[in-house]
């Protein structure tokens, strides 16, 4: 039975592949060139195939040394595969607080919420899963997280949840929009027949829009794009490509920089709630528990509602 090659090999064969130069692939694994040389030459011994063709001009791979050299990236790939899912299997084993959230409430809020429990827990270990509104409600009810956040108005079947935070979409387009300069607010019919670069079905964000214009009695038409993710929507909406319906939180940075601009709406409502969301059958304990507290301290935290109500006044004047 031939011995099993070493993978560093195995990698430095493939680097020959790649840059056609056994002197450029030792020095990308940090070696010189006679000892990557020797590297090679064991590796043939140990195979009984001649795996490069030397010359004064360079070495390049064989025949054989292409076919292998597929193989071997095969195996690397396999290698690198099994190295990340022990790693996600030891994150998993070590988490403390597992949680799920949607993108949203993971970049804008819990950030805040997690340092100050960390503060309160010491070598607390998070594990956070960034997902839409209703993968993350899956996997509450699979009872494979402990905790979940969503933006989702849409009911919650075999769930209970608490409201954390509250949240308004705005519409936005780029600063050379036809609607950039547009005095008049642009009314619940209009917006259902526009054709919106929105996130894909099951993201909170679409989900709000939908129920909202279902709620006047209209129907949203299809979007213009359907991406899946916020950043791409928003890098979408700035390069021209069209307007969408984001979250305040979101677009706050882009509307003060003038990368964005916000249009005024009308006749919808288009404020929602964000709430964590956990099983019927477990109430959350621990720092799962300990979390949802911070987070509904948070937002209904007088500072909060302060800001809240202001901003609606401004809405309204």
């Amino acid at each position: 039975m031939t011995e099993l090659p070493d993978i560093e090999s195995l990698q430095l064969l493939v680097l020959v592949g790649e840059h056609r130069s056994l002197t450029t692939a030792a020095e990308h694994v940090g070696t010189t060139q006679p000892a990557a040389s020797k590297r090679i030459s064991a590796l043939e011994r140990r195979f009984g195939v001649r795996l490069l063709d030397r010359s004064h001009t360079g070495s390049t791979l064989t025949s054989d040394g292409r076919l292998v050299c597929s193989w071997a990236e095969r195996v690397i790939e396999d290698v690198n595969l099994l190295v990340e899912g022990v790693n996600a299997l030891r994150r998993e084993r070590t988490a403390q607080l597992s949680l799920a959230a949607s993108l949203t409430v993971a970049e804008h809020l819990l950030p805040t919420w997690i340092g100050d429990l960390r503060r309160q827990v010491a070598d607390l270990h998070v594990g956070l899963q960034v997902l839409n509104s209703t993968r993350v409600c899956e996997l509450v009810r699979s009872g494979e997280i402990d905790l979940g956040f969503i933006e989702s108005p849409r009911r919650l079947r075999s769930l209970r949840s608490q409201i954390v935070a509250r949240d308004r979409l705005v519409l936005v387009v780029a600063p050379g929009h036809r609607w950039a300069r547009r005095r008049r607010p642009v009314g619940a019919a209009e917006l259902a027949t526009t054709p919106l670069i929105s996130r894909e079905s099951g993201s909170g964000t679409r989900d709000t829009v939908e129920q909202a214009l279902l709620a006047t009695g209209l129907t949203p038409v299809e979007p213009l794009l359907e991406l899946g993710s916020t950043t791409a929507v928003r890098s979408s909406v700035a390069t021209g490509a069209g307007p969408a319906l984001l979250s305040e939180l979101v677009v706050a940075s882009d509307l003060a920089a003038g990368n964005l601009r916000e249009v005024a709406t009308t006749g919808i409502d288009l404020h929602r709630t964000l709430r964590a969301v956990w099983h019927t059958g477990a109430a959350p304990s621990g720092a799962a528990a300990e979390l949802l507290a911070l987070a509904s301290r948070a937002g209904s935290s007088p500072r909060t509602a302060s800001a809240r109500d202001a901003k609606s006044e401004r809405d309204r004047s």
